[in-house]
C-alpha cells in the first residue's frame, strides 16, 4: 500500500509540471487555457519537486512525509488558481494526497500512538546509566537450569542489561477461526525501572491498524486504532496490569537473558530441566514455569496469572498461556530463540494467537535513531 501511495504522489507530481512547462512556453498545452505567469509556474514546479520528495519520504521519512505532503498540497492549491477551470484533474489529485496525509498526521502526528510510544522511549533512555560486567558471582544464586541457560546464552563476560529493544514481525489473530492479521512491531524494554513498550503496525482487510501496549511500573494499558482513527480495542485495569506482568518477565526470560540476576525474581528449583518462578513489581507477584531442552535452551514458559483480553477490550479472564520457542541463533553477541508463538490454553482446546519472528534485538540502547 505504502509503495501503491508513493506512486501516485510522484505522478501528481510530474503531472504539476504541465503547469510549469506552460508558464515558461516550453510546450503547447491546449488542456491549460488560461495563461499563466512565470511566478505561478515556479509555484507549479515547486509543488511538483515537494510531491516527489513526499513520495521519497514516505521510505526515508516515515514518520515526517504527511508534513511534506501537506506543504504540496497548500503550493498546489495556490499555483492552480489562475488555471482554475481547467484544473480539476490536479484537484482531484490533490484530495487523493490530503486523504493521506490526514492519515499520515494521525498516525504518526503528535497525538498518535506511535508519538506516545516515542515519548515513553525517550523517557526510558534518558536515564541511562553504565552496566557493570555480568560474571560467575551474579549468577551463582540461580537454580542450575538457569545458570547453564544463561552461559549457553553467552551472557557471563557482557554488559548487564539496563534495557533492550527488539524488532520483530509475524502475525496475530483475536481467536482460533478469526484471520491472522500480518504485523511489524518494535519493542522498548527498561529493567531499572521497569516499563514494557510495544508498538506494532498491521493491516486488517485493507485498513492499516496501529497499536500500543504500555506497562510503566505497575500500570499497563492497550489501545488499538483502525486507520489510526478508530478506536478498535482500549484495556486498562488491574488484569492488564498483572497480565503485562507476566509479559514482562517472559520478555526478560525470552529477550534478555542476563536480566535473570534480578532479586525481582524467586526461584524454585523443580529438576534438571524445570524451574519455577515467582516475579514481583509493583506489586504484582505472578508465577511462570521455564521448561528448558537437553541443550539448555529456554524451551517453553507457561503461566496461569496471564488474562486474555476480550477483542473489544471490555472483559478479562485467566487462561493459561504459553509460549514454545526455537530457532536459536546469536543476537547482538547472544544466543536467543530467533522467534516463538504464544498460546492460550482454553477448556476446550489450546490455540496460536500470535507468531513473531525477531529481527533484531540491541542491547543498552542510547537512543532511538542509534
Amino acid at each position: 500500500m505504502r509503495f501503491a501511495f508513493a506512486l501516485v504522489l510522484f505522478a501528481h507530481g510530474l503531472i504539476h509540471l504541465i503547469g510549469f512547462a506552460k508558464a515558461f512556453g516550453l510546450a503547447d498545452l491546449p488542456l491549460l487555457t488560461a495563461p499563466i505567469s512565470q511566478f505561478f509556474g515556479m509555484l507549479w514546479l515547486t509543488a511538483s519537486l515537494l510531491f516527489v520528495a513526499a513520495a521519497e519520504a514516505l521510505f526515508l521519512w516515515p514518520r515526517g512525509w504527511w508534513a511534506i505532503a501537506a506543504a504540496a498540497i497548500v503550493v498546489s492549491t495556490i499555483a492552480i488558481i489562475p488555471s482554475w477551470a481547467d484544473a480539476g484533474f490536479v484537484m482531484a489529485g490533490d484530495l487523493i494526497a490530503l486523504i493521506g496525509v490526514a492519515f499520515g498526521f494521525f498516525a504518526h502526528g503528535p497525538g498518535s500512538l506511535r508519538a506516545a510510544f516515542e515519548r515513553d522511549v525517550d523517557r526510558g533512555l534518558s536515564r541511562v546509566t553504565p552496566a557493570a560486567t555480568l560474571t560467575d558471582t551474579d549468577i551463582a544464586h540461580l537454580p542450575p537450569p538457569v545458570q547453564r541457560y544463561l552461559v549457553g546464552a553467552g551472557v557471563v563476560g557482557l554488559p548487564s542489561v539496563r534495557n533492550f529493544r527488539v524488532r520483530m514481525h509475524g502475525r496475530i489473530r483475536s481467536g482460533p477461526d478469526e484471520p491472522w492479521i500480518p504485523i511489524t512491531a518494535e519493542q522498548y524494554t527498561f529493567v531499572d525501572e521497569p516499563a514494557r513498550l510495544f508498538y506494532f503496525t498491521g493491516s486488517m482487510r485493507m485498513i492499516p491498524i496501529q497499536g500500543y501496549h504500555r506497562y510503566v511500573g505497575a500500570s499497563a494499558t492497550m489501545e488499538v486504532k483502525a486507520a489510526a482513527i478508530a478506536p478498535v480495542v482500549r484495556a486498562s485495569g488491574r488484569e492488564m496490569d498483572e497480565g503485562e506482568t507476566v509479559t514482562m518477565f517472559n520478555d526478560m526470560c525470552v529477550m534478555a537473558p542476563a536480566t535473570l540476576i534480578s532479586r525481582a525474581i524467586a526461584w524454585e528449583p523443580v529438576d534438571a530441566r524445570t524451574v519455577r518462578a515467582s516475579f514481583t513489581n509493583g506489586g504484582h507477584t505472578i508465577r511462570a514455569e521455564l521448561t528448558f531442552n537437553d541443550a539448555g535452551e529456554l524451551a517453553n514458559f507457561q503461566s496461569d496469572d496471564r488474562y486474555q483480553i476480550s477483542p473489544d477490550g471490555r472483559s478479562a479472564k485467566k487462561v493459561r498461556w504459553s509460549t514454545p520457542l526455537d530457532g536459536y541463533r546469536s543476537f547482538a553477541g547472544v544466543r536467543l530463540a530467533s522467534g516463538g508463538e504464544a498460546r492460550w490454553h482454553e477448556e476446550k482446546g489450546e490455540y496460536v494467537y500470535i507468531e513473531l519472528t525477531f529481527d533484531d534485538v540491541h542491547y543498552n540502547v542510547r537512543s532511538r535513531e542509534a
